[in-house]
């Protein structure tokens, strides 16, 4: 070797140590040392040298976490000592129990001549019962050489290759005093964020999603290519160990201790943990932790106690195929299997439709749940969703509770498809569902009570009708009341109605009718944008009024003619289009019309008819003298209508420079081509 090879040799070395540090911080501390850019290029440069002499790569380097070769299956892997199963607890008189079981075995072991073990005397370790996947993980010499599932307990399946990618796992042991040989014991997961994160990719990807964090870590762990494995969001957490051979130091004599000790050889330990005396000590920590389940990043479904001193533990043996010495105090479950009764569609404030499953009253982590929210129809075909389908519903703490999945193995042969509704369910309005979104909306945004206060504060504001006075608790007191069920009733309340209302009063009462009085002397543009057009801003409310002039014309548009509106779509011409084709939304209009409300004449110039009205225009590239918004405009002046891609319905295409896949495109297909200049001299004839 070359005095060059070995100095880069050298150098790799350390950077595997280095960047070893930096894991360590990162993963299993949470307190990075360096920025992730630095990292980043010490990871390059580890990579740089590997790729330069592949046979200096040891599956302990930083780099190796990236997976290997798909596996035609997994081996089998048997644990040096076999790994047992937890026995359940789930009240306190059981946790009771448990103690006392303890206590009587102990104490008849215990020598006649000296006192008998107290209460107070067992000291337990309280762990978070992580809802994730068990593993066994074997070094020798401080080195990865197995990761292994639970299995049958006493053999598992050998997935060490997809384990050395998480990178809470430590390929290499930290500091000194570890066994040469060591198994270590610890629960793979995946937290709840990072779950959603992989789940809303999946569906994305019209894959199928997993149902839970724990079936995701296990799918994740059981990937013949590890490759797969790497690139998602596993992480672990150690609690024990199981066969060791001779060390340098003796370990520790309690658990508690022992954790502090894997700690330092660079394990990932849970924060959670807590040592505690007695029952009364276990139990406060089960309430600690039953408190804090639903804002904790990962899923627990119970506290496991395990008495702390390892003395105790070899005395208290074992019983089938668990410990005595430990138990799993078991959470309330947030998870329950029912039936779907039916599926209701309900309106919110804005009108969107949501569909709310009616179940077979079951109990959900002690509360009784009947309703569960579905989202929309994309949801339920996801779930393949029916009526009379045995399904599993979530609950976590005040989240409102989820049908998580359906029981397809338990589908009764009459189960019913679901259907959507084509009119809304609380006052028939035609429902509203544009294309490419998921939520439908009631188009009957002036009359459906379920809109009703939205769509009055909204009338009501300050850029709209401006009513000064009428605040939003006062709106909610007049729908509350009775007094008004829609719009137009602002304008027909009496002085002795106000003034009856809580914290009104004769002087409030007449300056709110007074209020009334003055809004209806108002313009077109505002009173279009009251009327809470779905997508109808202020800008858009003004150019209706300015192109159109009047509001019948408005009202009676054809969808062409409200393309020909600057800042009008395809999307929000049909939104216009559906609010004015119910008849609930013009009667109010009308009533309102009738109750007073005026707005000054808009005298709409004439515009000479363009040679280019009603053609097809595509704007692409960028323009030197004008934006794109103000050709957009200015061609919709001349009638024109701009679409944003190209087809062949386009009639000409405005190429700007750095013009893309849309030129190609026109060209391709034939179409009329105009540059800058073209267009500017077009703008300046009309």
């Amino acid at each position: 070797m070359t005095q060059q090879q070995s100095d880069l040799q050298q150098e790799m070395m350390e950077l595997r140590q280095v960047l070893a540090e930096h894991n360590y911080a990162y993963y299993v501390m949470d307190d990075p040392i360096v920025p992730d850019a630095e990292y980043d290029c010490l990871f390059q440069r580890l990579q740089a040298i590997e790729a330069e002499h592949p046979d200096w790569i040891t599956p302990e380097s930083p780099t190796q976490r990236v997976g290997g070769a798909p596996l035609p299956q997994f081996e089998s892997a048997e644990h040096l000592m076999p790994m047992l199963s937890l026995s359940n607890v789930f009240t306190d008189e059981d946790v009771g129990d448990f103690q006392q079981r303890l206590l009587n075995r102990l104490n008849a072991q215990s020598d006649p001549q000296s006192d008998a073990v107290e209460r107070s005397d067992l000291e337990y370790v309280c762990e978070p019962k992580l809802d994730g996947i068990a593993v066994s993980l074997l070094y020798e010499g401080g080195k990865l050489i197995r990761a292994a599932t639970r299995g049958d307990g006493s053999k598992g399946e050998n997935i060490t290759q997809n384990v050395r990618t998480i990178p809470t796992v430590p390929l290499q042991l930290r500091g000194e005093g570890y066994p040469r040989q060591l198994e270590v014991r610890g629960e793979i997961l995946m937290n709840k964020a990072r779950f959603d994160k992989l789940n809303n990719e999946m569906i994305q990807a019209e894959e199928k999603p997993f149902a839970n964090p724990r079936n995701a870590a296990a799918g994740s762990l059981r990937q013949l290519d590890s490759k797969v494995t790497a690139a998602r969001p596993l992480e672990i957490y150690c609690y024990g160990i199981g066969a060791t051979d001779e060390v340098d130091q003796p370990l520790p004599a309690r658990q508690s201790e022992l954790l502090q000790q894997l700690a330092l050889w660079g394990f990932r330990i849970n924060p959670e943990i807590q040592v505690a005396q007695g029952v009364e000590g276990c139990l406060q920590c089960y309430e600690q932790l039953l408190e804090k389940r639903d804002a904790l990043p990962y899923e627990i479904d119970g506290v496991v106690y395990k008495v702390n001193r390892f003395e105790l533990q070899q005395q208290l043996g074992f019983v089938s195929r668990a410990p005595r010495w430990a138990t799993a105090h078991k959470f309330p479950a947030q998870e329950a299997m029912t039936q779907l009764l039916d599926v209701e569609f309900q309106v919110g404030r804005t009108g969107a439709i949501t569909p709310v499953a009616r179940l077979a009253p079951v109990s959900v982590g002690g509360v009784t749940i009947s309703n569960a929210t579905l989202h929309n129809m994309d949801e339920i075909a996801r779930l393949d969703l029916r009526i009379g389908d045995q399904v599993v519903v979530y609950r976590a703490g005040d989240v409102i509770p989820k049908v998580m999945r359906v029981v397809e193995q338990q589908r009764p042969k009459n189960a019913k498809r679901i259907e959507a509704p084509t009119h809304c369910p609380v006052c028939g309005s035609d429902i509203d569902i544009p294309e490419g979104e998921a939520i439908a909306r009631c188009s009957g945004g002036l009359v459906c009570v379920a809109q009703l206060k939205q769509s009055i504060k909204h009338f009501a504001s300050r850029r709209a009708m401006d009513i000064e006075g009428l605040g939003d608790k006062l709106v909610e007191q007049l729908v509350d009341e009775g007094l008004i069920t829609n719009i137009a009733d602002l304008f027909t309340l009496t002085h002795a109605q106000l003034a009856s209302l809580e914290r009104m009063g004769d002087k409030s009462a007449a300056n709110l009718l007074a209020a009334l009085e003055t809004s209806k002397s108002t313009s077109l543009p505002r009173f279009i944008y009251a009327l809470g057009i779905r997508e109808v801003g202020e800008a858009t409310a003004l150019n209706l009024a300015n192109h159109f002039g009047e509001l019948s014309a408005v009202m009676s548009a054809e969808h062409e003619a409200l393309l020909g509106v600057n800042d009008v779509g395809p999307i929000v011409a049909e939104h216009i289009q559906l609010f004015f084709k119910q008849a609930n939304n013009l009667d109010s209009i009308q009533r309102l019309i009738e109750a007073g409300l005026e707005w000054p004449v808009i005298e709409v110039a004439e515009v000479e008819e363009s040679p280019y009205a009603g053609k097809t225009f595509v704007l692409t590239g960028t323009l030197q003298q004008l934006t794109r918004g103000e050709a957009k405009s200015q061609l919709q002046g001349l009638g024109v209508k701009v679409a944003g891609s190209v087809s062949k319905k386009t009639d000409v295409v405005v190429a700007g420079e750095a013009a893309g896949s849309k030129l190609t495109k026109a060209q391709d297909l034939g179409i009329e081509i105009w540059d800058e200049e073209a267009l500017l001299s077009v703008l300046s004839d009309a």
